[in-house]
């Protein structure tokens, strides 16, 4: 009688072990599959060289504004955060800020972009006195032209793009907060060491 117990238990534990057996299989290759089919949506940043997309994206007034025009001429600094009204966005936008009088003085248009809604940028751009155009990209469109990537929150990554006539030749993919403003004059500077 021990031994048929014995038997029946083995029975009844195999059939369960083999199918945790196989989770531990199968799910390490779903994941697997799963990041590489995430990862293939994430195209890679504009790299320096290239040239800018053409489309279009309202301001914090709701205006739409012609990026394809605005970028093709002259510099522009394009800078993408993930959160207005935030600590790191507020720090970078005011570095910006803060920096904007050198920046416009060396023919630098400022333009940052975020997925925030119109209101929520005109709200941000009031508080903090910003002097420069804020972009909303709800569907991140904007984002995905250039190749920013989202963070884990969905939100977009912190990462900037100097452009001159319509080309890249300058891009932070790792973004500051306090020195943005000052990272993007040194850039320029470096780009033009004439006009400094």
């Amino acid at each position: 009688m021990q031994g048929f117990a014995t038997e029946a238990v083995a029975r009844a534990t195999i059939p369960g072990y083999l199918s945790r057996m196989r989770l531990c299989f199968v799910l390490p290759l779903v994941a697997v599959t799963l990041g590489t089919l995430l990862s293939l949506t994430q195209a890679d940043p504009l790299a320096v060289g290239a040239p800018t997309p053409h489309l279009s994206a309202p301001d914090a007034d709701g205006t739409p504004v012609d990026l394809g025009a605005v970028l093709a001429k002259g510099w522009t600094l394009v800078y993408f955060y993930p959160k207005a009204g935030t600590k790191g966005c507020t720090a970078q936008a005011c570095s910006l800020r803060d920096s904007f009088p050198a920046l416009q003085g060396k023919g630098v248009t400022v333009i940052g972009v975020s997925l925030d809604p119109v209101d929520a940028l005109a709200k941000f751009r009031n508080e903090n006195q910003l002097p420069f155009t804020l972009i909303s990209d709800p569907e991140r469109i904007v984002a995905e032209a250039f190749g920013v990537p989202s963070l884990p929150t969905g939100l977009d990554k912190r990462q900037a793009f100097l452009i001159h006539d319509g080309t890249v030749v300058w891009r932070q993919l790792d973004a500051t907060t306090e020195t943005e403003g000052a990272d993007t004059l040194k850039a320029y500077e470096e780009l033009n060491p004439a006009k400094s």
